[in-house]
């Protein structure tokens, strides 16, 4: 569930079953901006960080604006990229340096978070471990300490989850709210090991001091504790906690809550009051989806911005670094350099222009042979059965010389194979070749991981798929921005790609090319869906195992 977080000096405010770790308060002026729309208006304040990251100086801050823009990624669902940015702010931050401490800290517990969102509980832990050998605010180790507690709780070692709760109700007398996330957490998680065990005493007492706080997220998170512990006994009673819940969270505004509220009253309510629940969280679900969706790639094309500009900016740079290298060639000719210099410009001109003329001509016997092989064979078949068989229908020829054109275009596209590039990079630069100055293309996930446990035959064939559509975007969609999101489940990758073209044209459809793409997804498992309800563009939905 969705908590405010307040960056102070050494200080945060904690909330619910989600906190976040400390970051200090910092004077770059974009950080600050930043800081000031974090969780008002989070698609600037993204922005703002993603300044700071571009043109900081200072590897703490650039860290920092890291660990902020991951911090409201992680809010939108977008957990990987959150994970992505949080191991770009490590990459700038010092183990040794005392300074970056709290950096450090906040950025593992963030990818403790992530890794729990994700279900990955045993990798939360970890980092939770990493998060207290660097905390060094009290407050920020309760938080580490609670939500390693809530980890080992997800993976069912309850005896090392209790351990922790307990020896954290002892620190936390002072702090009524951390007082009272803990009793309640400790009762749950004594009640899930052994469900004989009476928490409702402790449940209430947590209930009691939060609504003396006014401590509406913790309220939320009592009444969802309360509900599922009389779920079974007295379901009259779990169905009034979580009305309490689905109302709190509406007044939190947390979309989360209110789903996780809903499936609660679809299970304890009637069936005449189900019908209601299922509507609105059938429509809160998409509506959260679509959000979340619009977040993403929102987050993506400011990235793709600022890297635009970025990428202006040193071209202006090396321009001018041009200029100066003219100026100092023209000073070496006056001081009697432009004979060793012309010796050895010729020298190198010469050898390399004989190398690449021996490269070219081993590329153009391999293509030779490629062609003869391939291509050749398929029209002197083709040349054979129209002699022999008359005239042969149009459209059955047509399929054929399309076939014998996709194949000459494979070897055309055929990759050099003399150096071994991850998987990840190989799509990098697919896709890069289709960058211009009026085409942007952004990829949101494309990692090393991602790929790993996929096959040589579906890597083969999916460079096809994308190159298929990027071929389509190119000649008939007039687009600007293209933008792929690779996402990784369990048991199958997804692929969705989206254009601000002009949509995809039922001709442009059915197509030899996209019927060809449709063929090499389905012979790896997968599926591709192309969405015609778009208003604007295209969107191609992609998914097939690992």
């Amino acid at each position: 569930m969705r908590t405010p977080v307040c960056f102070l000096i050494l200080i945060c405010l904690f909330a619910c079953h989600k906190q976040r770790s400390p970051v200090p308060v910092v004077f770059e002026p974009d950080f600050q901006k930043g800081l000031a729309l974090l969780h008002v208006k989070n698609d600037s304040a993204f922005y703002y960080f993603n300044q700071v990251v571009s043109h900081s100086d200072d590897s703490l801050q650039i860290a920092m604006a890291y660990n902020s823009m991951a911090s409201i990624q992680s809010d939108e669902g977008d957990y990987f990229g959150s994970q992505e940015n949080l191991l770009k702010s490590l990459h700038f931050l010092h183990e040794k340096r005392k300074e970056d401490s709290t950096c450090l800290s906040s950025d593992y517990n963030e990818l403790g978070m992530t890794s729990s969102s994700l279900k990955n509980y045993a990798a939360a832990v970890d980092y939770y471990d990493r998060a207290l050998a660097f905390a060094t605010h009290d407050g920020a180790k309760l938080i580490y300490l609670n939500n390693k507690a809530l980890a080992y709780q997800k993976i069912k070692e309850f005896a090392k989850a209790i351990i922790i709760f307990d020896s954290l109700l002892n620190k936390n007398d002072t702090n009524r709210r951390s007082y009272a996330r803990v009793l309640s957490n400790r009762a749950r998680t004594k009640w899930l090991q052994n469900s004989n065990y009476l928490a409702a005493s402790e449940l209430w007492t947590a209930l009691q001091i939060r609504t003396e706080e006014q401590d509406l997220w913790g309220q939320n998170a009592s009444y969802s504790h309360l509900s599922d512990y009389y779920a079974r006994t007295r379901p009259d009673s779990a169905l009034i906690y979580a009305h309490r819940m689905y109302n709190i969270a509406i007044r939190l505004n947390s979309p989360d809550d209110q789903l996780e509220a809903l499936q609660k009253l679809i299970l304890l309510d009637s069936p005449l009051n189900n019908q209601q629940y299922f509507a609105r969280y059938q429509s809160l679900n998409d509506s959260l989806q679509t959000a979340r969706n619009n977040s993403k790639n929102q987050f993506a094309l400011i990235r793709y911005d600022a890297e635009k500009n970025k990428l202006e900016n040193m071209q202006l740079q090396k321009e001018n670094a041009d200029k100066q290298l003219q100026i100092f060639q023209q000073r070496m000719m006056i001081y009697g350099g432009l004979t060793l210099a012309f010796f050895g410009l010729a020298s190198s001109y010469f050898w390399f222009r004989k190398r690449k003329q021996k490269i070219i001509q081993e590329e153009k016997l391999k293509h030779s042979k490629k062609v003869h092989d391939v291509v050749a064979g398929d029209i002197y078949s083709l040349m054979t059965e129209t002699e022999h068989n008359g005239m042969m229908e149009k459209d059955v020829l047509l399929d054929r010389l399309d076939d014998i054109y996709n194949k000459s275009r494979d070897i055309s596209y055929e990759q050099s194979h003399k150096t071994k590039v991850p998987y990840h990079e190989e799509i990098a630069g697919l896709l890069g070749i289709f960058k211009s100055e009026t085409i942007g293309v952004v990829t949101i996930g494309n990692n090393y991981e991602l790929w790993e446990m996929s096959s040589d035959t579906t890597r083969s064939e999916l460079k096809y798929i994308i190159r298929e559509l990027m071929v389509n975007m190119k000649k008939h969609s007039a687009a600007t921005t293209v933008i792929f999101n690779f996402e990784k489940t369990t048991n199958c990758i997804n692929i969705t790609y989206t254009d601000n073209g002009v949509g995809l044209a039922s001709e442009i459809k059915q197509g030899n090319g996209l019927r060809n793409t449709v063929s090499r997804i389905n012979a790896i498992g997968g599926v591709i869906n192309f969405d015609m309800a778009v208003e604007k563009g295209t969107k191609v939905l992609i998914s097939f195992p690992i």
